[in-house]
């Protein structure tokens, strides 16, 4: 190989790794800054259009657990139909918005470049939100345009329950979590998912147990607002709270609650919501049917239906994650 060859194959090698080298830390953090490319798309569309940016988050976060096409990485996963976009019988899809307008379609144009497109981030935001805001500001308001939007109420309470959480965190990254029992108390739980259950009719057990002693303190695992609280037949006193992935967590079989929890609280990893207990299998008030344990369990909603899945695995991983720090 001639010399001037090697050398600038040396050189080329060189340049590269360099490159390589330097870039690498700057393409990382680029892939990283997602979560701050969709909050300042969420900041300038409130600024557009009034509906405050935690809601607007709520709704793209909201659109990402139901959605199987969208990944995390994905700046923005809010999908409008296109007879929606560009309206009913309107089959040129020209993203012209005087022409949608005239079919009667929402689709707007959010970056001013004159062009009202379905698949553009800006334009998918801001058509979003003028939709919802266009009902009013108030909070009532803002619940009314969610139901036109989404025509299902559990939709719409997932969305304003994510947006408290939002608001109140000021932050979309929330990736902190904890596990379900006091790591410093004495516990012990093996994969209960699925196992036979007989009181009430032949059922399958749709969560983990978690046993340990009485009032052991119960604790919260992700961020999320309380749903639920009172008493349940199966579970006794039990809380279900439903965090910013459309996923339901749901406490049963406590002895007693925090004194501070209440439905509608926004809560954290880590917060503590009860005690262990035996309570349930019965009407209100009965206890010591079996022993004393924390039943843990998770539920998804694909924006049409919920159903139960095993929280092992997550709990292993959270116990882990605990242990370690």
């Amino acid at each position: 190989m001639p010399p001037k060859f090697v050398y600038c194959s040396i050189t080329v090698f060189l340049s590269v790794s360099f490159l390589l080298i330097f870039l690498t830390p700057v393409m990382a953090k680029e892939s990283n800054s997602v979560y701050e490319q969709r909050m300042a798309l969420y900041k300038k569309t409130e600024a557009l259009t009034q509906l405050p940016w935690y809601y607007i988050a709520a709704i793209d976060q909201y659109e990402r657990q139901i959605d199987k096409g969208a990944g995390d990485e994905q700046l923005v996963s809010i999908r409008i139909p296109k007879e929606i976009w560009y309206g009913p019988g309107n089959a040129t899809y020209v993203k012209d918005e005087k022409l949608i307008s005239l079919f009667n379609g929402i689709g707007k144009d959010g970056n001013g470049d004159a062009k009202a497109d379905s698949s553009n981030p800006e334009d998918v935001l801001y058509t979003t939100a003028m939709e919802v805001a266009s009902y009013g500001p108030t909070e009532d308001d803002i619940k009314i345009g969610l139901w036109h939007f989404y025509k299902r109420e559990l939709a719409v309470q997932t969305i304003k329950q994510t947006a408290k959480v939002f608001k109140k965190f000021q932050d979309i990254h929330l990736t902190k979590r904890d596990f379900p029992v006091a790591t410093e108390y004495n516990y012990s739980y093996r994969s209960t998912w699925g196992d036979r259950r007989g009181f009430g009719g032949l059922r399958i057990h749709e969560g983990t147990d978690i046993f340990a002693d009485y009032q052991t303190p119960v604790k919260v695992t992700t961020y999320g607002v309380v749903e639920m609280k009172g008493w349940n037949t199966y579970g006794g006193w039990r809380i279900g709270i439903r965090d910013i992935f459309n996923i339901y967590h749901y406490y049963a079989h406590l002895s007693n609650f925090a004194k501070n929890v209440k439905t509608g609280k926004v809560v954290k990893p880590g917060d503590v919501i009860g005690y262990v207990g035996s309570t349930g299998y019965g009407p209100p008030g009965t206890s010591g049917k079996f022993p004393p344990h924390l039943h843990y369990g998770m539920y998804k909603d694909n924006g049409t239906s919920e159903w139960s899945f095993d929280p092992y695995p997550y709990l292993r991983k959270w116990e882990r994650m605990v242990k370690q720090k």
